[in-house]
C-alpha cells in the first residue's frame, strides 16, 4: 500500500510539477495551464491526485531551505571553512549578501511550491464542480491550504514583508504589494482557520487513503507556531490544548529512532517530508539530499555506504550546553563525534562521559575530516538500516517537519507566558519531553526552562532556536565565535534577482 502511494506521489508530481526558471517564477505561468488543458475531471475518483502532487511537491521541497533557516542559531554552524563564504557570512551575521545563491534559491523555491499548491486547489474545484464530492473537495483543499501555510510561514519568517500569493497566476506577483510581516502570519492563522473545520480528526499515520497525509492536529499545530510569531500565546495554548486532548499522540520511545525508522509515519509526528527506496535496492526512490548534512569521512559499519559533504555542523556551545545539563541520550542523538572534535572539548576543560564517542551505537565511526568537528546525527541515517543497494547518505530516511515533542513545548511556553490551557501543565508538558530523554523531572517550570528544553530537543530543527531567541529578545548567546547579530541582520535581503523582477520589491 506504501509502495503504491508513493508511485502515485511520482505520477502526481509529474502532472503538477513546474518548469523552473533561473531568475523567477513568473515564467512558470504557462506550464501551470497543462494538467488542466489535458484533464477529465468527470472522472471523480482522480480528484485526490492533485491532493497526491500537492504533497509531493512539500516533500521535493529544495534541500537548501532548512540549513539556509537554521544556521543563524547559536546550535549550529555552517561546516566547511572557505566553501560557500556567503553562507558563513550569514553564520556569522557578518553580510548577508542579496546576490547569494542559496537566497533567491530558497526564495524561489517557496514561491514555486505555493503556486504548486494554489494550482492543485484549482485542480480539486474543477473536479468538484464537474460533480465530485463536494465535503472531499473541501477537505483537500484544507490539506493543501495547510501546506501553503508552512511555505508562507518560512518566506515571513526569513523575510519579514513578503508578497502573498492568491492565485495560481505567478504573474499577479508583478502587481502584488508588500504585507507587513504581522499581517502576514495574521493571514496565516486566518487561512488555518478556514482549513481545520474541513480536515480530518486522529493522526496523520491513522490515515488510510494518504498515510502521513495532514489532519486537524497537523494545522493546529502549525497555528501554534505561526502564533508564537506574535507572542499570541493564548492561541498558541487553544491549539495544542486541542491536540493534547483529542489527537492521540505520543513520543517515539527511542529520541534517537525518532529520525530514523521508527520514526517514520510515527505516533509522534504531525508533518514529514516522506521518502522511500521502495524496499528495492535499486530503481525508483523518492529522497532528501541527507549529504549535505553527512561527515566526510566516515567507516561505515555497512562498507560501501555513501558519506556527506561536511557543511553541517552542530556547535561547540551546542555540546557544551548538553554536557553541562548531563544530557546522554539527545547529545548522542543529535551529535556526530570526531577524534578532533572530542580533542577540542578536552582542551576546553571537559571530561568527557564515555557515551561520548566517535563510533555511535550503530556500529558506525566517524574520522577526522576538514571541513568540521561534528555532524548532525538528526540528520543521518545508520549504515546498517541501508537497503542493500542503496549506498546515499541518508537514504530511505524522512525529513520530520512538525513533532508532537514541539506541541507540548510550544503549550509549555504559551502557559510559562500567562496563557490558559488544557490537558496538561506546563510542568507536565516539559517533563513528558524530558522522561523520553532519560532527564530528571522538573518543579514550577520558567518560561526560561522551556526555552533551554527546546533548545535540548528542538536544535538543527528548522531555525527554531534562532526565531526563538529573536522574538523572545532573548539574543545575546547568538554571538558566538565573532558573530555579532543586531536587528538589522533579523531578515534576509531580498534576493536581487527577484528585486529586478517584482515592483513591489524596489521600493
Amino acid at each position: 500500500m506504501k509502495n503504491k502511494l508513493f508511485k502515485s506521489f511520482a505520477l502526481a508530481l509529474g502532472a503538477l510539477t513546474l518548469t523552473i526558471s533561473c531568475t523567477d517564477v513568473v515564467n512558470e505561468l504557462p506550464e501551470n495551464k497543462a494538467f488542466t488543458e489535458t484533464t477529465d475531471y468527470s472522472i471523480s475518483d482522480n480528484m485526490i491526485l492533485p491532493l497526491i502532487g500537492a504533497y509531493a511537491n512539500f516533500s521535493n521541497m529544495g534541500w537548501e531551505l532548512n540549513p539556509l533557516l537554521a544556521v543563524r542559531g547559536d546550535d549550529v554552524n555552517k561546516g566547511g571553512l572557505g566553501d560557500q563564504k556567503d553562507l558563513k557570512d550569514i553564520d556569522d551575521f557578518s553580510n548577508y549578501n542579496k546576490d547569494f545563491w542559496m537566497l533567491n534559491s530558497a526564495w524561489q523555491g517557496l514561491y514555486s511550491d505555493i503556486y504548486k499548491m494554489q494550482v492543485a486547489i484549482d485542480e480539486v474545484y474543477n473536479y468538484m464542480e464537474a460533480g465530485a464530492s463536494a465535503s472531499k473537495a473541501e477537505q483537500y483543499v484544507a490539506e493543501i491550504k495547510t501546506l501553503k501555510a508552512f511555505f508562507l510561514l518560512q518566506l515571513g519568517r526569513a523575510w519579514g514583508d513578503i508578497l502573498i500569493p492568491t492565485t495560481s497566476s505567478p504573474s499577479d506577483l508583478l502587481v502584488a504589494e508588500l504585507t507587513p510581516r504581522d499581517e502576514v502570519f495574521a493571514y496565516l492563522q486566518s487561512l488555518l482557520d478556514e482549513a481545520i473545520p474541513n480536515l480530518p480528526e486522529g493522526r496523520p499515520n491513522q490515515r488510510t487513503d494518504i498515510k502521513g497525509g495532514v489532519t486537524k492536529a497537523t494545522a493546529l499545530a502549525l497555528k501554534a507556531k505561526v502564533s508564537l510569531e506574535l507572542n499570541d500565546y493564548q492561541a498558541v495554548a487553544d491549539a495544542t490544548s486541542q491536540i493534547i486532548a483529542n489527537g492521540g499522540f505520543s513520543l517515539v520511545e527511542d529520541f534517537s529512532e525518532a529520525f530514523k525508522l521508527d520514526g517514520k509515519l510515527s505516533d509522534e509526528m504531525l508533518l514529514e517530508m516522506q521518502h522511500s527506496d521502495y524496499n528495492q535496492g535499486s530503481g525508483d526512490r523518492s529522497y532528501h539530499l541527507f549529504a549535505f548534512y553527512g561527515p566526510q569521512k566516515w567507516t561505515p559499519a555497512v562498507s560501501g555506504a555513501g558519506g556527506g559533504w561536511g557543511f553541517w555542523e552542530p556547535s561547540k556551545e551546542y555540546i557544551k550546553f548538553m554536557l553541562d545539563r548531563g544530557e546522554e541520550e539527545r547529545l548522542v542523538a543529535s551529535v556526530l563525534f570526531t577524534p578532533r572534535g572530542m580533542s577540542e572539548l578536552e582542551a576546553d576543560g571537559y571530561s568527557l562521559p564515555s557515551y561520548v564517542s566517535n563510533t555511535t551505537p550503530y556500529g558506525d565511526t566517524f574520522q577526522d575530516y576538514p571541513r568540521a568537528m561534528y555532524a548532525s546525527g538528526k540528520h543521518y541515517m545508520p549504515s546498517s538500516y541501508l537497503i542493500p543497494g542503496r549506498t546515499s547518505y541518508g537514504s530511505n530516511k524522512n525529513f520530520p517537519v512538525l513533532r508532537y515533542a514541539e506541541v507540548l513545548l510550544m503549550h509549555a511556553e504559551a502557559l510559562t507566558n500567562g496563557a490558559n490551557g488544557s490537558g496538561m501543565t506546563a510542568d507536565q508538558a516539559v517533563n513528558a519531553v524530558r522522561s523520553r530523554a532519560g532527564m530528571a523531572p522538573l518543579s514550577g517550570v520558567t518560561s526560561s526552562d522551556v526555552m533551554e528544553e527546546k533548545l535540548a530537543e528542538l536544535a538543527m530543527e528548522w531555525g527554531d532556536r534562532f526565531y526563538d531567541s529573536v522574538r523572545t529578545g532573548n539574543t545575546s548567546h547568538l554571538n558566538q565565535n565573532g558573530a555579532n547579530y543586531d536587528d538589522s541582520k533579523r531578515y534576509f535581503p531580498y534576493p536581487q534577482a527577484q528585486v529586478d523582477l517584482l515592483p513591489a520589491l524596489q521600493n
